[in-house]
């Protein structure tokens, strides 16, 4: 036999187990809203992003609260100590399997957006876009008040973290939304921004 079409036939063969469907099935452990751990595989919830546990959001009243936490406290109460099963084909630089899980038949990335729980994480899917706009409308979860996205909270403490925001307008009155600064009362949805709150 032809050693190069073993060789071939050998890379077609490994390359169709890497890309593979993954399936991790068990009672889970809760790390936060969008990532889980079975039999010690490390599971990030696909196509979803939730707010880190020591993430704080605004309420209706403008009061702070731990969101992160009620996010990850959310997952826990839907899954309830039962057996799920996650479905997945890649897996990202953290080597976590990033997966869509389900709970019997109910999608539970998409209960955590739809619940308002999680953000449509619309740089990697746009999967729960739907979920989203339902959330948004109903004001569950994150958006009965004024929050930051994840994606953008993370962005932040990790500049404040290397020491690299330097702010281009100090918010007296009012808070820093994106470059700008707006009432108190205001919601902001910006992005990040160099305007910063004063002390």
């Amino acid at each position: 036999m032809n050693y190069r079409l073993i060789i071939v036939l050998y890379f077609i063969l490994i390359n169709s187990i890497n890309t593979s469907l993954a399936e991790v099935t068990g009672t889970p452990r809760i790390i936060d809203g969008d990532t889980i751990v079975i039999s010690g595989d490390r599971i990030r919830l696909h196509g979803i992003d939730a707010p880190e546990n020591n993430q704080t959001c605004i309420n209706s009243n403008n009061k702070p609260w731990n969101c992160g936490r009620q996010s990850t406290l959310f997952l826990h109460n839907l899954i309830n100590g039962k057996a799920i099963i996650c479905k997945g084909k890649t897996r990202d630089r953290y080597k976590r399997l990033i997966g869509v899980c389900y709970l019997d038949a109910t999608n539970l990335n998409a209960e955590m957006v739809r619940n308002g729980w999680a953000l449509a994480y619309r740089k990697y899917s746009t999967d729960y876009i739907q979920s989203e706009d339902i959330a948004k409308s109903n004001k569950s979860g994150m958006w009965s008040g004024e929050f930051i996205n994840p994606w953008d909270w993370r962005k932040r403490k990790r500049l404040k973290n290397e020491g690299a925001k330097s702010c281009c307008k100090i918010c007296k009155k009012g808070k820093a939304c994106g470059n700008s600064c707006i009432a108190v009362s205001y919601t902001c949805r910006e992005g990040l921004g160099c305007a910063c709150n004063a002390k």
